[in-house]
């Protein structure tokens, strides 16, 4: 019995080589200022062009400064690089999505919101966290430079067809849980290599009630644990959510693409080379300690003692984690003072997310000695923000609104932690320096970050919610 990974992987080979590669057609790709530059300068090498302009889209966003009035030119480090996309998305015929286009923002919040991604399609990125459209129902990973030249060149690309793994999660979160913690959960739990080799498909009751948005969050971190790809199959919510889209179907296309699409799920009794299943009842709201998303504690769990580990290699790596981020074994979190708080990325920087964390800010105030900062994933969450008057619940409390990037998340764009201070951020990433040289970074939901910010220490959101 074929699999939903199974299905969209078959109706996308061209052909299958006698190494064991498949050469598949990919249906969407997205350009990025990051990784694109040596990808063009590949195809004009080699003389190629650009075989299919219109499924292939480009934005401006890993090196963009977020500052209120940004040009392409506010970051000096970043203009030769955005320069460099802007010619070549004119010479090779490309769209382009630049600082002040109405649809720029972070390459997948973009892809969803515009309708690029699709459920059944195969779509593509220079960036690991592509497989963030998983949860629309699309066959999303990230591919190396030397692959974004080829998906231009050919529109297809050459891989090995992926082991496939089933996580399940079932029950009802608590109040004050999130999408963000339930996968965060998994990965403390599993560990950041369970995944490696792996395509994922998430599954349950708990994937089924969340929207569309919040299964982005949980495919996003599929990354985290080592995977290639996360996806969720299609339903009513992901079809709703891509209806009216600009680049979804329209007219009988749409209604030949609905059809097919309310097909898109694994079969009963579709096997999986592993299978996990998480009771999601008992999770409480969970935040990194160290510097791996597996670094992992409920708010109100003690931190771990390195010598209560067997394994001398994870007592070392405890040890060292633990000696980086200035933490004690054996004390819990809750009330370790914060310096920064970043609400974005292409984790958590929805309208969704936004929302969520404008629920505990209203009528609080930034804690004195906080920076904190909201980074709306696209200029179009942002405007609908401002509609929504999120903005000003945020400016009111004394948080920075800026415009979209990824800023804070990869800090190749002016925006960074100082060195040694600590921050509550809502990335996927937590290694050591990858905030700002010596920064220490703790991972958590939009809400807890918010929680932090405006108690000036890491705190349990629930506690706020009951106000």
């Amino acid at each position: 019995m074929p699999t939903l990974i199974d299905k969209i992987w078959k109706r996308h080979v061209i052909r299958e080589l006698s190494d064991g590669r498949t050469l598949l057609h990919i249906d969407r790709h997205l350009i990025h200022d990051g990784s694109s530059r040596q990808a063009f300068d590949g195809l004009r090498a080699t003389f190629r062009t650009v075989r299919n302009p219109t499924l292939n889209f480009a934005v401006v966003d890993h090196i963009v400064s977020t500052l209120p009035g940004r040009t392409g030119e506010s970051y000096p480090p970043g203009q030769e690089r955005i320069r460099a996309l802007r010619v070549n998305c004119i010479e090779f015929g490309l769209e382009l999505y630049d600082v002040d286009s109405p649809r720029q923002g972070i390459v997948h919040v973009i892809a969803p919101e515009l309708g690029i991604a699709l459920p059944g399609c195969t779509l593509v990125c220079g960036d690991s966290h592509t497989a963030t459209n998983g949860g629309l129902g699309a066959l999303a990973w990230g591919i190396g430079t030397t692959e974004v030249m080829h998906v231009m060149a050919a529109q297809a690309l050459l891989m090995r067809k992926p082991k496939q793994m089933r996580v399940t999660f079932r029950g009802t979160p608590q109040e004050g849980i999130y999408a963000k913690d339930l996968i965060l959960y998994f990965i403390g739990k599993h560990g950041v290599a369970v995944g490696t080799g792996f395509a994922v498909e998430y599954a349950g009751d708990a994937i089924r009630t969340m929207t569309p948005e919040e299964r982005m969050t949980v495919c996003n971190m599929s990354i985290e644990f080592g995977a290639r790809m996360g996806i969720v199959a299609p339903d009513d919510a992901a079809i709703q959510y891509v209806a009216g889209r600009p680049f979804a179907p329209t007219g009988s296309k749409w209604d030949a693409a609905l059809a097919d699409w309310r097909g898109l799920q694994s079969d009963p009794g579709a096997k999986f080379d592993r299978d996990f299943e998480i009771d999601c009842s008992h999770v409480r709201p969970q935040i990194t300690w160290g510097t791996s998303p597996q670094d992992l504690v409920a708010v109100d769990e003690p931190l771990p003692d390195p010598f209560a580990v067997a394994d001398p290699e994870r007592r070392a790596a405890i040890k060292r984690a633990l000696t980086y981020m200035a933490l004690t074994p054996g004390h819990t979190l809750e009330d370790i003072p914060i310096d920064y708080a970043f609400i974005g990325s292409c984790t958590n920087s929805r309208l969704s997310d936004l929302e969520a964390a404008a629920r505990v800010v209203q009528g609080r105030k930034v804690h004195e000695g906080v920076k904190a900062l909201v980074v709306p994933g696209s200029m179009q969450v942002k405007a609908a923000a401002e509609a929504a008057g999120l903005d000003k619940i945020f400016i009111e409390a004394g948080f920075e609104w800026r415009n979209a990037g990824c800023s804070m998340c990869v800090t190749s764009n002016g925006d960074m932690v100082d060195p040694r201070k600590r921050s509550i951020s809502t990335t996927n990433r937590n290694f050591e320096h990858r905030q700002g040289p010596q920064a220490r970074t703790h991972l958590a939901s939009p809400a807890m970050v918010a929680a932090a910010a405006v108690s000036g220490c890491i705190v349990d959101v629930r506690k706020l919610l009951k106000r």
